[in-house]
């Protein structure tokens, strides 16, 4: 090797490197796209549910009626989060609570810090529903999301 492909090695290992990150990252956001626009159900499926950066990993999901899911709540924060889903009187009743942890209720569940929760919920008729963390200001930043329910095909 010369002295003119030395110093070009580095320079071309750094595109290299920066090529195949930008395809790598690309197909994860593609797969991470394709995975909130699926409809899940009907009947019983697992969901997980991230929290990072008091943020919900996914924020958005998408269910057939007549579905049930388990929702496991993974909390990668140092700090508490909540996991609340349900009706505008669920949310009203969280908004005025403060509560730390949760005792277990459909739909509800605490975590601590680096926990992993688990809560279940039956999306039985077409809708929205939403989902948060009631804790001072965390809904308030952004720690909200959906789940829109639509119903069964007809064949």
């Amino acid at each position: 090797m010369n002295v003119v492909q030395r110093r070009r090695a580095p320079l071309f290992a750094a595109i290299v490197a920066t090529v195949v990150t930008y395809a790598v990252t690309g197909a994860v956001q593609a797969s991470a796209a394709d995975r909130e626009a699926a409809t899940l159900g009907p009947g019983h499926v697992i969901v997980t549910v991230d929290m990072e950066h008091s943020r919900f990993v996914p924020d958005r999901l998408r269910v057939r009626e007549g579905t049930l899911v388990t929702f496991e709540v993974v909390n990668h924060d140092p700090i508490h989060h909540e996991f609340v889903l349900g009706d505008d009187d669920v949310h009203r009743a969280h908004e005025r609570g403060s509560e730390l942890l949760h005792p277990p209720v459909p739909g509800e569940v605490s975590t601590g810090p680096n926990e992993t929760g688990m809560t279940f919920y039956a999306f039985d008729e077409p809708g929205t529903v939403a989902f948060a963390c009631h804790l001072p200001g965390h809904a308030e930043y952004g720690m909200v999301g959906t789940v829109e329910v639509v119903p069964v095909p007809v064949p």
